[in-house]
């Protein structure tokens, strides 16, 4: 199984793909994930030291730790040194974003945290390879240290990889994430523009008929079976400081498998709705929306299944990948602008309201359209004045 490209930044594009392990090499990838693991905690626990005694604790030290580290253990040696340095790095860019939120001073809700450390049966595994870690011959993919895996080919890669990531989700299932450099694969000019706003009641109203995105209502289809499987570990839940039973497993497996498969769901919808719109339109007004309130509104699980955050970053994706232009729209006052005339009403609407009436042109539409509308003239997109418009990151 694969998934979609993902944003890799700098021109370059994560390509997803399930593997088949044998268990001989699931045990030699869990022991390689023992050791990058003790070097991870042993770098917390020197970050932590160094930040007490205000001492320095740089990517240099850190990487003399672990020659140090591998001279003195022969458990270590065992090991190949790409995901254990690999690791050294990622750890020390952990640490200096969250020491460079702690000096602009952000709100502790907004930083980064310091890395912590990882527990064994709490943390699945992750290793990072760059190219001289690891090759692809005959289809499989072979890692330092002997460790051979079966890659289930679902799509050829594009060109040749810079490095891999191979890594454990929570139900068990191995993958390997390759970083490929992309380019830009514009496509044919069509001349039209789309003005597009978000919402609950639709996920996504444009100004083009044939491109609404409608609720797909994933979590409430799969609703139904999740209870059954919440209730079944509500039952067998174990007590404190037992081990949960067979079926309370069970329950629990499917339970994230179902979650799992939701998740999916949003994702696939996502991207296909994001390739049909970029396809058929050069241009594309975003309302820049942050669904974050929402979670504390009563309308919380229904804009939790619209997955509004994650439709609108396959959108912004899916532009970039095809060299479309988006403008994301400040939403501030977008329900209350009139999109022919521009006049903005004197009161918000309620959300129960959802027929906007102009008082100045008497223009009558449905509320979510004329936002949409309201997006292509702030954007300047049509023939107005364009306002409040940053552009995308993209």
């Amino acid at each position: 199984m694969t998934t979609a490209a993902e944003t890799a930044g700098g021109g370059h594009a994560r390509y997803t793909y399930r593997l088949r392990v044998s268990s001989t090499a699931a045990s030699a990838l869990e022991a390689e994930w023992a050791r990058c693991r003790w070097i991870w905690n042993e770098c917390a626990a020197r970050s932590k030291k160094a930040h007490a005694d205000d001492e320095k604790c740089g990517p240099a030290r850190l990487d003399k730790m672990l020659t140090e580290a591998r001279t003195a253990m022969a458990w270590l040696r065992e090991g190949s040194s790409v995901p254990q340095q690999q690791l050294i790095r990622d750890f020390a860019k952990s640490r200096a974003k969250a020491l460079k939120d702690i000096r602009a001073r952000l709100p502790m809700r907004q930083r980064a945290g310091m890395p912590k450390y990882k527990k064994k049966h709490q943390t699945d595994p992750s290793l990072n390879y760059t190219q001289r870690g690891f090759r692809l011959k005959d289809g499989r993919l072979h890692l330092a240290g002997g460790i051979s895996l079966t890659v289930v080919w679902s799509r050829d890669l594009p060109r040749p990889p810079s490095s891999v990531r191979v890594y454990r989700d929570s139900l068990g299932h191995w993958y390997a994430s390759f970083v490929v450099a992309t380019t830009t694969g514009h496509l044919p000019a069509t001349g039209r523009v789309i003005g597009i706003d978000w919402g609950v009641k639709e996920t996504a109203t444009t100004t083009s008929d044939a491109h609404g995105l409608p609720h797909a209502q994933h979590g409430k289809n799969a609703a139904q079976r999740l209870a059954k499987y919440q209730r079944m570990m509500a039952r067998r839940r174990p007590a404190k400081g037992q081990a949960g039973s067979k079926g309370y497993r069970h329950a629990k497996r499917q339970t994230a498998k179902l979650h799992k498969k939701v998740a999916r769901q949003r994702q696939d919808t996502a991207r296909k709705w994001a390739k049909s719109v970029v396809r058929d339109h050069d241009a594309l007004a975003v309302e820049d929306f942050r669904p974050k309130f929402l979670a504390k509104s009563a309308m919380a699980r229904k804009a939790a299944d619209a997955a509004i955050g994650a439709t609108k970053a396959a959108l912004i994706e899916m532009a970039r990948k095809h060299g479309r232009t988006v403008h994301l729209v400040n939403p501030a006052h977008t329900t209350m602008d009139c999109a022919p005339c521009g006049a903005r009403a004197k009161h918000r609407l309620p959300l129960s309201e959802r027929t906007y009436t102009c008082t100045v042109c008497g223009t009558v539409s449905p509320r979510d359209k004329n936002s949409a509308h309201v997006m292509l003239v702030r954007a300047g997109l049509n023939p107005a004045s364009a306002d409040l418009v940053s552009p995308a990151t993209c």
